[in-house]
């Protein structure tokens, strides 16, 4: 019998929160794992851990530029393409809002392209964002959304849409096996402290003793999924091989008011915060919770970890970073220290 062919799977945006968690619950199948990133919002700390491991490999590159030869007319097939390659907070997605739109159209039509060269199947990260401000409530997949296509939102909101056309295009044309997830709100550890997300947020100035900022009333509704959670609905979603191919939701139904989840950090983490009120966002979106009927029926699939669980994790992960960025300095001394000559 010959050797059995290894599975290789390319993680576009791996170097980002989920897209970390992904590439190690990939590894974890025993599968090799290719991550494409341009390191302006991943971060190699999310991946140190695999620096040793040899079924692990790094391309630093941007989706929006040609894709490197070495995938191209690299002779190892790929079997599976995962496209998390985008910023995904609004401070972060909206420093440079042209680069968003490239990155999910023109990135989108390179890793699809890529996926039909290799005869891969295709997984594209979009986001509940596709909804808007939603005017139904819960969201489902059928529902159109309600976007504005000119706010400053737009670059994302738009990007992922047209993102989806694409590749729903390329599964019409019989180009390509493509999944699309709607990921919801996600958190966990290894979010970033700076990418303005109401959960980093809260935990960070929280922990820092700062008020915590709220925005608008703290009225607005979001439902958070644990990452992990995540994971396993996005695996599920590449792998399943049932006839569905729309769209599916993955979060969790659970809604909460951002008030409500300030007041959970605030009785986790023990702090004494007060709370700091700015204005709404333009075109925030008032609720978002999604109907993940779908999901449970064509994937089995639903959110296992609890909110205030999940929270702890994560409380733990930014307290670790942050002992971790208080001893930098005396680290720097010690070594100081040993490298001084001998008087």
């Amino acid at each position: 019998m010959g050797q059995q062919r290894e599975t290789v799977a390319l993680v576009a945006g791996g170097a980002g929160f989920i897209g970390s968690h992904l590439s190690d619950a990939l590894l974890a199948r025993g599968w090799r794992v290719l991550c494409l990133d341009n390191f302006l919002t991943g971060r190699y700390d999310n991946l140190r851990h695999l620096e040793r491991e040899p079924r692990f490999d790094i391309l630093d590159a941007d989706v929006t530029d040609p894709l490197p030869a070495r995938l191209t007319r690299s002779g190892r097939r790929l079997a599976y393409i995962f496209n998390l390659a985008c910023a995904a907070s609004p401070p972060h997605y909206q420093a440079d809002p042209e680069h968003t739109l490239l990155t999910n159209v023109l990135g989108t039509r390179h890793l699809l392209a890529l996926a039909q060269a290799h005869e891969a199947r295709f997984l594209l990260a979009s986001t509940s964002e596709v909804y808007g401000d939603p005017e139904t409530h819960p969201q489902r997949e059928s529902y159109w959304g309600h976007v504005n296509p000119t706010g400053p939102r737009a670059c994302y909101d738009e990007g992922k849409r047209a993102a989806e056309t694409l590749a729903f295009d390329f599964l019409r044309a019989r180009r390509g096996d493509v999944r699309v997830a709607r990921i919801f709100n996600t958190y966990g550890p290894r979010m970033r402290a700076d990418d303005g997300r109401v959960v980093s947020n809260a935990i960070t100035q929280a922990l820092s003793g700062d008020d915590i900022t709220i925005y608008g009333a703290g009225e607005q509704t979001r439902s958070f999924c644990y990452v992990d959670d995540m994971v396993d609905g996005l695996m599920r979603l590449m792998l399943h091989d049932s006839d569905y191919r729309g769209a599916i939701n993955l979060g969790n139904p659970d809604e909460l008011m951002v008030k409500d989840l300030a007041a959970r950090v605030l009785r986790l983490t023990g702090a004494r915060s007060g709370v700091t009120y700015r204005p709404l966002p333009i075109d925030d979106p008032r609720r978002r919770r999604p109907d993940i009927s779908i999901a449970e029926r064509v994937l089995d699939w639903r959110p296992r970890v609890a909110l205030d669980a999940g929270l702890k994790r994560t409380i733990a992960h930014f307290s670790g970073v942050a002992r971790e960025a208080a001893m930098i300095p005396l680290k720097k001394r010690a070594r100081a220290r040993a490298e001084k000559p001998p008087a």
